[in-house]
């Protein structure tokens, strides 16, 4: 087996792999990408050791919650380049679109009866935690989940961190080993892989994988499946290659404004990448490789000293450093919530107990405005601000970064109790969010109410000493004239 490292790997059943299997089969669930994966890396180095061919496979259930034509297109779209780059060469695909719910039962553990090891995405929010004990309860094989989540391995901390500060300081003194193992940019280029013969014909009969040819030419039917077609298809299209535009888009035309501009809607500076990173199309490890690269950084330039400080420990330009600061602080941030504190990091009394005290202190205080879900949900509010942001996420699937968080704190303003606001803000976000169901919306959502902040003065009714934003004040500072425009009614 080539060098690995381990700390990214959990066994779930660790037997010895079956050498008398007919294929290794790489179960891909969340890393949907052919490329800088330590999953897929791992699942190639264990067919490589074996002399056994590797089997790729990559479904889409019909009853995930908020399953709609808008999430399943942008999957789907990942699958045909996955098609079309594995066709004709070692490495069979399966790709799988189940067409009632409960249809696919049965097919992981059918392909994993004739697997030597079966290798799976080590991902720590949404439903898949809790697929892996059903599949290992049913699995008779050494079963792997990989972490390719982030650059430093979710389990490389032993806490769960309440403050940015102190994982920021944790990550500068620990981040540095691991930028000396990055995955393999083409994890199945350069490899002694053995041609993978035709599949179990009573397999492929019972569930019928999607013809290669109607996938690569975007001919797959969503409308027949039993999805929500409310949330349509976004503008984005899901795939490696259109992260890898989007990225370099970001890089050419953001990223030096990315400092000063990125909370401006009226500004194009953010990166946009969220949706390609959520779901596994596009690497942190890819976006960090390009970063550098534009900056003609190296790992020498680091400051040796961990001080916690959001600037100057990477020795890059300002937006660089800020963009690796949501990058790497934020983002990994979450999946250090999600990962170890698996339990609770979605439920509402995982809050800070301050935080927790002074909206209980203010639950009876008088809500001047009142909403419902539905008038939420139809941006019917007073708040021309408000309108524009639930608009721009109903529409295209995403929202502003800045005025995400005005969206989520009026929420919290307009609810009846801080737990019905929590629960409005978890359905509009994964509901019509193409990045939403990651450990990066819960952490977003959750600082709408204390998480990762500290108490705020003055005490505000409804807030308490929650961090409070206005649109008042968010329309004197920011420059939104077009996006007010744009998104309006």
């Amino acid at each position: 087996m080539r060098d690995f490292p381990l700390r990214r790997l959990r066994l779930l059943r660790p037997d010895e792999a079956k050498r008398e299997g007919e294929y290794v089969l790489y179960w891909m669930t969340a890393f949907r990408r052919l490329h800088s994966n330590f999953a897929l890396q791992r699942a190639a180095d264990w067919a490589e050791e074996l002399g056994k061919p590797l089997l790729i496979f990559e479904a889409l259930r019909v009853d995930y919650p908020w399953a709609s034509t808008r999430l399943h297109r942008f999957v789907v779209e990942g699958m045909a380049e996955h098609a079309h780059a594995l066709q004709g060469g070692p490495v069979a695909y399966y790709p799988y679109l189940e067409a009632q719910p409960g249809a696919g039962r049965g097919l992981l553990a059918a392909l994993a009866e004739k697997a030597c090891v079966v290798v799976s995405d080590d991902f720590p929010s949404f439903f898949l935690p809790q697929m892996w004990p059903a599949a290992q309860a049913k699995l008779h094989c050494r079963f792997e989940l990989v972490d390719s989540n982030g650059l430093l391995p979710m389990r490389a901390a032993e806490r769960a961190y309440e403050r940015a500060y102190d994982f920021r300081r944790f990550l500068q003194k620990a981040l540095p080993e691991h930028l000396r193992v990055f995955p393999a940019a083409q994890p199945l280029q350069e490899r002694s892989l053995r041609q993978a013969g035709a599949l179990p014909a009573e397999i492929v009969k019972r569930w019928p994988p999607l013809d290669s040819a109607s996938l690569i030419a975007g001919k797959v039917d969503l409308d027949s499946l039993p999805l929500d077609t409310n949330v349509a298809p976004a503008e984005e299209h899901g795939g490696s290659s259109e992260a890898q535009k989007r990225l370099r888009h970001f890089l050419r035309a953001g990223l030096s404004r990315y400092g000063q501009d990125r909370n401006h809607p009226d500004e194009d500076a953010s990166s946009g990448l969220s949706p390609w990173l959520h779901f596994g199309h596009l690497s942190a490890h890819e976006v960090f490789q390009a970063l550098a690269d534009w900056e003609e950084w190296t790992p020498e330039k680091l400051v040796a000293k961990a001080q916690g400080k959001r600037e100057g420990w990477w020795q890059m330009s300002e937006g660089a450093e800020s963009f690796l600061d949501e990058l790497l602080t934020w983002r990994e941030l979450a999946f250090n919530m999600c990962a170890l504190r698996p339990d609770d990091y979605a439920r509402y009394d995982s809050l800070p107990a301050w935080a927790q005290r002074t909206l209980d202190n203010h639950r009876g205080d008088p809500r001047p405005k009142r909403y419902s879900l539905a008038q939420l949900e139809a941006a019917e509010t007073h708040d021309q601000i408000w309108n524009a942001a639930q608009r721009q996420i109903v529409r295209e699937g995403r929202m502003h970064n800045y005025l995400r968080m005005l969206w989520g704190k009026k929420v919290l303003e307009w609810s009846a109790s801080p737990e019905e606001a929590l629960e409005t803000l978890i359905e509009l976000n994964n509901k019509y969010g193409l990045d939403g169901r990651n450990p990066n919306s819960y952490a977003g959502i959750f600082w709408i109410f204390g998480r990762y902040d500290r108490p705020w003065a003055p005490e505000r009714p409804i807030f308490g000493t929650i961090r409070y934003m206005s649109s008042d004040n968010t329309l004197r500072k920011l420059r939104m004239r077009d996006y007010l425009h744009r998104f309006r009614a």
